[in-house]
């Protein structure tokens, strides 16, 4: 039984609290025509901008979030205790790269919070509103009080408003007030900005919108936790293994310092900027612009995403649970031949259909039943006077209708076997109508039941009218694609198993289709005896909402990477469930909220689409990673042995930072590096990861002490010109490891983007100059030595390629699940 909730309403607002009379007195004149345009407008200046609000930061306070946390402050330390020691010098260079730094920092934020803003704006919610007599479809933050809203099932509510005459609806407010069953709400009752209608259709009368509204001040007082994502958990991982290797080093490089009595404040300065440029503070922000860029790439394919971690889970789907009406078929219905039962005529069949159907133009299904009445001026003998529209859970419409000479009947359209529990004979007729609805589906028909009243009242079958939605003429060339990239595709439907048999058939998906009456409970012991069967089938037949969730839970137990599909306020769960979630063009507000990348465009083409296209952009996140984790290792432990070993500090605190401003700045072009998508799908091998980039990075340590042997003793170069010596070695040689750590094949076989090379060449160029000239950063070198470091590092890139080679050959095993 469905219980009723009544979250507070702003008692300050005139329109809240208005009786229900009140209310009715002073809609009298205005449920015909709403606002006028000009007092909307008036209104919506007078109350400025209402959109939901969220929990915002203004571009200031963005940009100072850049100079403060414990990666910033430590800079800032190293800053005061150059001052401290009155290295002036020092003071000013480090301080300068710490504006710098924070500056790139943030303009790499703000360009990827535009893009993702930009992307978001696309699935802004829409409001139906009537303005001077019509009714318009505006954005929601146009809403003002006063304004008069229509609100069909699953639709998210844009504002909080008074529910006007009509049936009653059931609305889910669990995202408000955590209730599990949907409230039931009556006319006159206030339903809430965020909720979702579940059954129903209703008009409204706005009374709060934004930051006024129930939700909007909820939400400033609630601070909500986010899941960890596969790829949240993967960066924490791989930044805590760089973190504990670089607490160890630094404590060894301390006790060491101290013990030979080395100044203090110089160890400190030096260990802290030693620590910046070893802990990948860069990483997160690197692989949320490659992500925010890539989802622009998804963007122009007609796929928004709506939560950018999704783009990693779509690159290692290897499922996708599609729906069949609209996603796998053209959703244009055509009519075929009703079957009419008592002595009723087909015509009358259909006649009776059009009565039971609303709002024509808009629904596929009564658009085709529509076009099949032949004699349209005969509808002007019924009238309409009560609607409940197609609801869900009870499978059919219902409509009241009236004729010119005073009688009265009720006429409804939905599910056969719904129809047939309405009727009084149902044991005398059913075994024929299943026979004829058998017959339609073996030749992929879909069967709509025809009911209507009789003069005792009594419900009878008046007939079946058969409904054909031919599949989409790419859709089979879409599903042999995405096998070929490794994804497996189920179809689910709500038809019988013989359509959806007939339907796979046509589709080449294979004919083991399961009836979803198998899924009765969630209980775990039962969803263990079926998850192989779930594996094996090909599809799914008679499919209600619920069933979508526990097919989604019996593979993710298997282990699976799963894709769902949906479009309707009852999808919403089962989308959230799934790793990826997809609302499919023309889907719900609700479905829009539940997922996680958002179809413009109809079809499967643009999943096959987004699944390249999130390879790429998960094989530039994973070059990224090895190169950072590689040169992290090459500093960090070059560094401290350099100190430990020869009681020589191989770098100046400047020459760190500079380093790290250098690299981490320009290595955003990753972004934009050509990438070809494998044919497997794509997810994290933490052993792959992390022995294969140790491996490069304990070379490039060997490589980093080959350069100070050379300047030490072959070169005998004083210690201020060995120091820069080495800069420019890690400088040139650790970015240009980019190159190897971009592909398995040999580096050379797979040419960079340009706007890569140019990055890296162009940063490191600059890196040369000041190496060349000093500028008064470091000891000068001149350009015979740099030209001897930048041979060496070409030659040392030849060495690396082995090495990963190599880690490749060692750690990659069967099971592995990255494939690039």
């Amino acid at each position: 039984m469905k219980h009723k909730s009544h979250p507070p309403v702003d008692h300050n607002n005139d329109l809240a609290n208005l009786s229900l009379e009140e209310l009715q007195a002073q809609l009298r004149t205005s449920l015909e025509q709403g606002l006028s345009a000009e007092e909307a407008q008036r209104r919506l200046s007078r109350y400025g901008y209402n959109e939901l609000t969220e929990n915002k930061i203004s571009v200031v306070e963005q940009f100072l979030s850049h100079f403060w946390g414990p990666i910033p402050w430590m800079i800032e330390v190293a800053v005061i205790l150059s001052a401290v020691v009155r290295d002036w010098v020092d003071f000013a260079i480090i301080l300068v790269l710490l504006v710098g730094n924070g500056v790139i920092g943030f303009w790499q934020e703000f360009e990827a919070g535009n893009a993702i803003a930009a992307l978001k704006a696309q699935l802004a919610l829409n409001a139906r509103v009537k303005r001077d007599h019509q009714w318009l479809t505006v954005p929601a933050r146009e809403l003002v009080p006063g304004d008069i809203i229509h609100l069909r099932i699953g639709d998210v509510l844009p504002a909080d408003a008074r529910l006007l005459a009509s049936d009653s609806v059931e609305v889910d407010q669990a995202a408000l007030t955590g209730e599990s069953l949907p409230v039931t709400r009556e006319t006159g009752d206030a339903v809430y900005s965020g909720s979702v209608l579940k059954r129903g259709e209703i008009d409204g009368l706005v009374y709060a919108t934004g930051a006024n509204t129930f939700f909007g001040k909820t939400a400033s007082l609630v601070d909500t936790g986010a899941i960890s994502s596969h790829f949240q958990q993967t960066i924490l991982k791989i930044g805590n293994f760089l973190i504990a290797t670089a607490f160890v080093l630094v404590v060894l490089i301390v006790f060491v310092a101290l013990y030979r009595h080395d100044s203090l404040l110089h160890i400190l300065k030096f260990v802290l900027v030693l620590t910046v440029a070893s802990i990948p503070v860069a990483m997160p922000a690197v692989l949320s612009a490659t992500m925010a860029i890539g989802a622009r790439a998804l963007a122009k394919k007609q796929a928004v995403v709506s939560r950018l971690e999704s783009i990693e889970e779509v690159a290692g789907m290897d499922i996708l649970c599609s729906d069949k009406t609209g996603t796998l078929t053209l959703n244009q219905l055509t009519l075929g031949e009703p079957v009419s039962l008592d002595n009723f005529t087909p015509e009358q069949v259909i006649l009776f259909a059009v009565l039971a159907s609303h709002n024509c133009e808009e629904d596929p299904m009564d658009r085709a039943i529509m076009a099949g009445l032949q004699d349209k001026q005969q509808l002007n003998n019924y009238q309409v006077t009560r609607f409940l529209p197609f609801d869900p859970v009870i499978k059919r419409t219902e409509a009241t209708i009236s004729t010119g000479d005073g009688q009265e009947f009720k006429v409804s359209k939905g599910a056969p076997q719904v129809i047939l529990a309405l009727v009084a004979n149902r044991s005398e007729i059913e075994a024929s109508v299943n026979k004829t609805i058998d017959n339609f589906a073996k030749r992929g028909f879909r069967a709509l039941g025809v009911a209507r009243t009789n003069a005792e009242g009594n419900w009878q079958l008046i007939g079946v009218l058969p409904l054909f939605d031919p599949p989409r003429s790419d859709s089979q060339f879409v599903i042999e694609d995405l096998k070929r990239l490794g994804v497996k595709v189920k179809m689910l439907t709500g038809d019988q198993v013989a359509i959806a048999k007939e339907t796979c058939r046509q589709l080449g998906l294979g004919t083991n289709i399961l009836n979803a009456k198998l899924f009765k409970t969630s209980d775990t012991h039962h969803m263990g005896q079926l998850a192989d069967a779930v594996m094996q089938a090909d599809g799914f037949g008679q499919v209600f909402p619920e069933h979508k969730y526990y097919i989604v839970e019996a593979l993710q137990k298997k282990g699976h990477i799963v894709g769902m599909t949906g479009d309707g306020v009852n999808d919403a769960p089962a989308l959230k469930k799934a790793d990826v979630g997809i609302a499919v063009s023309g889907a719900t507000d609700a479905a829009r909220a539940a997922a996680d990348i958002v179809l413009l465009a109809p079809g499967l083409t643009v999943i096959a689409d987004a699944v390249r296209e999130s390879r790429k952009i998960f094989q530039r996140m994973y070059s990224y990673v090895l190169y950072r984790i590689a040169e992290t290792i090459d500093i960090l432990i070059f560094l401290t042995l350099s100190i430990l070993i020869f009681n020589f500090y191989p770098m100046t605190a400047i020459m760190i930072v500079l380093l790290a401003l250098l690299n981490d700045g320009a290595i955003l072009a990753i972004a934009y590096d050509r990438a070809i998508p494998e044919n497997k799908p794509a997810t994290w091998d933490m052993l792959v990861v992390l022995g294969v980039s140790t491996l490069i990075g304990i070379a490039s340590v060997f490589g980093s002490f080959g350069i100070f042997y050379i300047g030490k003793e072959l070169l005998q170069l004083s210690p201020a010109k060995l120091q820069t010596l080495v800069y420019l070695k890690l400088s040139v040689a650790g970015h240009l490891t980019i190159f190897v750590t971009r592909t398995k094949q040999l580096f050379w076989t797979k040419k960079p983007a340009n706007i890569l090379l140019l990055a890296i060449f162009g940063t490191q160029i600059i890196a040369s100059l000041v190496a060349i000239f000093g500028f008064g950063l470091m000891s000068p070198i001149g350009w015979g030595l740099a030209a001897i470091v930048w041979g060496y590092s070409l030659g040392l890139l030849l060495i690396l390629d082995w090495v990963k080679h190599l880690g490749y050959r060692l750690f990659h095993h069967p099971q592995t699940a990255l494939r690039r």
